[in-house]
């Protein structure tokens, strides 16, 4: 569709995006370990734009004005919709982006990259453009590289996937069809998370300590490989066990805190088959695997009462291995 055809005032398109979990790798993941990410369909995002003359404004829940004047913590987004509007020949102008989040930021959850495909999914419905799962990867890391650094991309990934996702730098992404369904519940500690930091206090630790450190994220990417196994075969009760095991690294690489230390117990007292953070860690969420749909429902009301945020049950669903 041509830039002129775009100026009407009746020009509306809409783009959604759905969140995502680290099930099981972090940290490894950035030192060449693989890891498993999950997407999360309870919570997201959905970015409406309208034709407005003028200047571009975003409208959210962070900022509200010109594009121009966008804080720094959205340069990420604001390079999206640029380099986006460039690819699709669309003039910098006559745009009102609105964007709603039910994702709490700094959670682990993904919420930048589900912004961001979901910016880029509403530009190329505004254009009547069709877009590959490439595009939106390209188009949403630019902005991770921003929010992030040197992002491992699993968050983009991940959140244009509807199963697991095993994700390995450097080599093909696999998807991966439980043969179960997993009843699962996440669990918000209401400490803000920063994975910038987190991930920077790994790298540091294994400056001053490489052989120990490495020792710890190999044995990240066995449980990894395990846990991969437990969910193609249904082995509900050994994927719980490498969830404790892989908590037990992560807090021996110093970036589970005491809020998370706090909700992971007391799930595991409950009777959780595994419990641990998910994400960069030292704050956000952690992620439970119930025994049944319900025993994850009663967990989720004891862990809400016992003072957790926000609280998600929610299901893995079996997928045949034939889709």
């Amino acid at each position: 569709m041509s830039a002129e055809k775009v100026t009407t005032t009746e020009q509306i398109a809409i783009g959604v995006a759905h969140s995502k979990l680290i099930l099981i790798g972090e940290h490894a993941v950035v030192h060449g370990q693989p890891a498993i990410a999950i997407p999360f369909p309870l919570v997201g995002v959905e970015s409406v734009i309208e034709y407005v003359p003028g200047t571009i404004k975003i409208d959210s829940t962070f900022y509200h004005g010109p594009i121009s004047s966008a804080p720094k913590s959205l340069a990420g987004i604001v390079r999206s919709i640029y380099e986006t509007l460039d690819h699709l020949k669309l003039p910098h102008r006559d745009l009102l982006i609105q964007v709603k989040s039910s994702i709490p930021p700094g959670k682990g959850l993904g919420s930048s990259a589900s912004v961001a495909i979901a910016v880029v999914k509403s530009l190329f419905a505004y254009a009547e453009q069709p877009y590959t799962k490439e595009d939106l990867l390209y188009f949403a890391n630019l902005s991770e590289e921003v929010a992030h650094g040197a992002p491992s991309g699993i968050d983009t990934l991940t959140i244009t996937a509807e199963c697991p996702v095993w994700f390995e730098r450097e080599n093909p992404v696999y998807y991966i069809k439980p043969s179960d369904d997993f009843h699962f519940i996440v669990a918000d500690t209401g400490k803000y998370g920063d994975t910038r930091t987190a991930v920077e206090s790994v790298a540091n630790l294994f400056k001053s300590a490489p052989k120990i450190i490495q020792e710890k994220l190999d044995r990240i990417g066995e449980l990894t490989y395990q846990a991969k196994h437990a969910l193609e075969k249904a082995g509900k009760n050994i994927l719980g066990q490498l969830l404790n095991e892989a908590q037990k690294e992560l807090e021996a690489l110093g970036v589970s805190d005491a809020t998370l230390n706090k909700l992971i117990n007391f799930a595991r007292q409950e009777g959780a088959l595994g419990a641990k953070l998910t994400g960069a860690g030292n704050g956000g969420c952690i992620i439970a695997l119930a025994q049944n749909e319900v025993h994850s429902r009663q967990l989720a009301d004891k862990l809400r009462k016992f003072g957790a945020h926000a609280v998600w049950p929610f299901v893995l669903k079996r997928q045949d291995s034939e889709e």
